[in-house]
């Protein structure tokens, strides 16, 4: 993962990319569970059809999806796409756990590797720190109870992607196994990194 990242990390500002999203087509796979392929800028990915894509919030987004409400009623979820042609991992891996209060906060950090390249998966719970008013007011309120699930998928040639899943928790802990599929994650081949041991991918040996 080392080698991924020093190619990944860098410096600089970086260009907002264009919105890139493609519907391309639908179909089912072997549990009946209708997915659809999305394209988003140079990468394909399968996601549930329940998965509303909506118009991005920002110019910075490159995809954004409303993730369904947990059966038994709660808040639907949100599904944000970015791309960057380069980006320290390690500093986005903590900036996400910094979006949680301490107290009762629980993560997990995972790598592995698809298809399209290797991963970072990150799943925190607890109480986020939920942005209000405009981002340069830095502005937040506790909202407990919620979930982020977190990818940073290095593609090779074609840059960095950033997933950032979030809402309440008993919405977003469901959709671990669809965020994978979505770009080819496989969860039973990921290694855990132990947040305690402040040791991220980037990290060099």
């Amino acid at each position: 993962m080392a080698r991924a990242v020093s190619r990944a990390s860098g410096s600089g500002s970086f260009p907002a990319p264009a919105p890139a999203v493609i519907l391309v087509s639908g179909f089912a796979v072997a549990d009946d569970t209708k997915t659809k392929e999305v394209k988003v800028k140079d990468i394909l990915l399968k996601v549930p059809a329940s998965w509303k894509q909506e118009k991005p919030k920002s110019r910075l987004r490159l995809a954004q999806f409303q993730i369904p409400a947990a059966k038994g009623g709660g808040e639907n979820g949100e599904l944000a796409i970015f791309s960057f042609g380069a980006s320290d991992l390690k500093a986005n891996v903590r900036r996400w756990i910094s979006q949680f209060e301490a107290e009762g906060r629980k993560t997990k950090i995972t790598t592995g590797e698809a298809k399209l390249g290797e991963y970072v998966f990150v799943e925190i719970s607890g109480t986020y720190k939920k942005s209000i008013g405009p981002p340069v007011e830095r502005k937040t309120k506790p909202v407990p109870g919620s979930r982020v699930m977190a990818v940073i998928l290095v593609v090779p040639d074609k840059g960095v992607y950033y997933f950032k899943m979030v809402g309440q928790d008993t919405t977003v802990a469901v959709q671990g196994n669809a965020l994978r599929v979505a770009f080819g994650g496989d969860a039973s081949k990921e290694k855990e990194i132990k947040p305690d041991e402040q040791k991220l991918p980037d990290d060099k040996e």
